[in-house]
């Protein structure tokens, strides 16, 4: 009986022991994330271990950094990783300065673990960003706005600005092993004074452009209207072209009809006249002494000439 307790009793603590060596030994990446294998003794071991549980010496430790995308706040609001106000104030080149409220994106590059390891003293990813990337991206911000006038940060060349700066951050950070996304202004405020002189500079360029784009305007109303009085001009100009030409067409149809009338009235006279000569020609030519005679003969109807009158012109008839 007393055998079997003892057998019991080591079993227990064999599996007691199993599951402490499991725990001590393994090791749970979590997702996104990838870790850094350190031996105690020091140095870094060269192994990177992926999303998941592995089985680690118990004089080995692992270091996780996130490879994924995170976003980071330094703004005014309780937001994200940003519990206070993580707003900063920024210089200008005109010996001004605003308050910014900025959020940026990162990660590790996986590539270049074993590097930031080194780099950063075995901190893990957590404190890097608090300790390291956050610090540096104020300071590195306040580099980028130094190069320009309040008016242009809070104005219209807001959007360069913020270009400007996600490429000199990528370029900073680059060279630690730290791989930044994206960043962007949420907010920028001035004191009340800036603020109003900003506001009068914004409506003298707007008065400025409105005035351009009225001049503007009217410069092509200008030229719009002189093309349409040339199109029109040019129309006119068409249809008394065409006008003309027709006229012309007209008046030189009336004068060839003219002519061709008068050509046929001569040549109908000069038929007629031809035909009637003719006729007389002939008439005469048929009109001899014998035919005469005969037609004398033919008309007599036997009676002598009737004397009248008693005058001494006598008027003889034929009856």
């Amino acid at each position: 009986m007393k055998k079997g307790m003892a057998g019991l009793a080591f079993f227990i603590v064999v599996v007691v022991l199993a599951i402490i060596g499991f725990i001590t030994c393994s090791t749970y990446i979590q997702a996104g994330f990838a870790g850094v294998v350190y031996n105690m003794n020091g140095g870094v071991a060269g192994e990177i271990l992926d999303q998941g549980f592995h089985l680690t010496s118990p004089t080995k430790k692992v270091t996780q950094y996130s490879i994924s995308i995170e976003q980071s706040y330094l703004t005014s609001d309780n937001k994200g990783d940003s519990k206070d106000d993580d707003s900063f104030n920024t210089p200008t080149s005109d010996g001004k300065t605003v308050r910014v409220n900025l959020e940026f994106s990162y990660k590790f590059d996986r590539d270049r673990l074993a590097m930031v390891f080194t780099e950063f003293k075995g901190k893990d990813g957590e404190k890097v960003k608090n300790e390291f990337i956050k610090p540096k991206v104020i300071a590195w911000t306040q580099e980028v706005t130094a190069r320009y006038p309040v008016t242009d940060i809070f104005g219209d060349k807001r959007t360069e600005i913020n270009n400007e700066l996600d490429v000199y951050l990528k370029e900073k950070f680059d060279k630690y092993g730290i791989i930044i996304d994206t960043v962007n202004f949420t907010d920028i405020q001035v004191d009340e004074k800036t603020a109003e002189a900003i506001q009068k500079k914004v409506n003298a360029q707007q008065e400025q452009e409105l005035a351009r784009t009225q001049a503007e305007t009217a410069k092509i109303q200008a030229e719009a209207d002189k093309r349409v009085a040339e199109v029109e001009a040019e129309k006119q100009k068409s249809v008394a072209q065409i006008e003309a030409e027709k006229n012309k067409i007209a008046a030189e149809g009336a004068a060839e009809a003219a002519k061709i009338k008068a050509n046929s009235d001569a040549e109908v006279q000069r038929i007629k006249a031809e035909a009637e000569a003719n006729a007389n020609r002939m008439i005469s030519e048929s009109l001899t002494g014998e035919l005469l005679e005969k037609q004398k003969i033919e008309k007599w109807k036997g009676e002598v000439p009737t004397v009248n009158g008693t005058g001494a012109t006598p008027i003889i008839t034929m009856d």
